[in-house]
C-alpha cells in the first residue's frame, strides 16, 4: 500500500466516524423506531462504504501488485543474472589465480633449469678450455720432442743452414762457454765439435771461435791457423775481415811486424768497407 491510499483510507474512517457520531446525537430527537431505521441506514451506508474502499484498497494492492511485479520479476532476473555473472567473475579470477599460480611456477622452474644450464654450459667450456689446453701442451710437447731429433735451419752470422739438434746443441754450448770467459774449455769443446761435425754448416764460424779461445789462451800459433782456415773456407764470410784482423794481432804478439804488416795491407785491400779495415789503417800508422 501506498502512503497516498493510506492516507484516503484514514480520511473516510475519520468522516465516518464522524458522521456515526452525528447520527448517535441526533438519534436522541427521534423516537426509538425512527432512531434504529437511522442506525441501521447508517450502519449499512457505513459497511457499504467500508466494502467499497476495501475493494478500492484490494484493486489497488492488485494494481500496484501488477505493476510492480514485472519490476520486481525484472529486478530479480537481473540480479539473478548478476549473481550468475559475478560468480562466473569469481570463477574466472580464480582460474587466473590458478593459473598465474602455475605460470609462476614454470617461470621458477624455468629459471631452475637456466641456471643450472649456464652452471653446464661453464663447466663445459672450461671442460673444453682445459682439453684444448692439455692438447696445446701435448702438442707442444710432441713438437719439442721432435725438434729434438729433427733438422732445423738456422741463421750464424749472416749464413742460413740445415742442422741436427745434436749439432745446434754442441755448438750453443760451447759459444755459451766461450761467452763466460772459460775459454781453455771453449776450446776443448770448439775441437769436439770439429771431430763430430766437419762438414757442418757452424765449421766458419767454429774456427773464429776456436782461434778467438786460442788467442785468449796465448796459442797464438794455432789462432792463427784456424783464423787463416776460416779465410780460406769462406772469404766472404761476415767474420773474415775479422779473424784477418785477429791473424794481424796474433803475429804482432809473435813479434813478425813484417808478416802483420803484410796481412794488415792485404785486409785493407780486401775488405776495405769493413770495420776491420779501419782498425788496420790505424796499426799501420802506428807500426810506421
Amino acid at each position: 500500500m501506498s502512503i497516498q491510499q493510506v492516507r484516503i483510507f484514514r480520511t473516510l474512517l475519520g468522516f465516518s466516524v464522524a458522521c456515526l457520531l452525528a447520527f448517535n446525537a441526533q438519534a436522541a430527537l427521534f423516537d426509538d423506531n425512527e432512531a434504529r431505521r437511522a442506525i441501521l441506514d447508517l450502519r449499512q451506508k457505513f459497511e457499504a462504504s467500508q466494502i467499497e474502499l476495501q475493494q478500492k484498497f484490494e484493486a489497488s494492492q492488485i494494481q500496484l501488485q501488477q505493476k510492480l511485479e514485472p519490476s520486481q520479476i525484472e529486478l530479480r532476473q537481473k540480479f539473478e543474472a548478476s549473481q550468475i555473472e559475478l560468480r562466473k567473475i569469481s570463477d574466472d579470477n580464480l582460474q587466473l589465480r590458478r593459473s598465474l599460480l602455475d605460470l609462476s611456477n614454470q617461470i621458477e622452474a624455468l629459471r631452475t633449469d637456466l641456471a643450472k644450464l649456464r652452471g653446464q654450459d661453464e663447466q663445459i667450456a672450461h671442460d673444453v678450455a682445459e682439453v684444448q689446453r692439455r692438447q696445446k701442451d701435448l702438442s707442444q710437447g710432441v713438437d719439442d720432442r721432435l725438434r729434438k731429433f729433427e733438422p732445423a735451419t738456422v741463421t750464424v752470422d749472416g749464413v742460413e743452414f740445415v742442422a741436427q739438434p745434436a749439432e745446434i746443441r754442441a755448438f750453443e754450448a760451447a759459444l755459451a762457454t766461450m761467452r763466460k770467459g772459460d775459454f781453455a774449455t771453449a776450446q776443448t769443446a770448439f775441437l769436439d765439435f770439429y771431430m763430430r761435425y766437419p762438414d757442418s754448416g757452424y765449421k766458419a764460424s767454429m774456427l773464429f771461435w776456436l782461434g778467438n779461445a786460442q788467442y785468449a789462451l796465448r796459442s797464438y800459433p794455432e789462432a792463427i791457423i784456424n783464423f787463416k782456415a776460416l779465410i780460406t773456407l769462406a772469404s766472404e764470410h761476415l767474420r773474415a775481415p775479422e779473424a784477418s784482423l785477429s791473424i794481424a794481432n796474433s803475429q804482432l804478439e809473435l813479434k813478425d811486424i813484417w808478416a802483420a804488416r803484410k796481412t794488415l795491407e792485404d785486409l785493407i785491400k780486401v775488405y776495405p768497407q769493413s770495420e776491420a779495415a779501419a782498425v788496420a789503417k790505424d796499426r799501420l800508422t802506428k807500426l810506421e
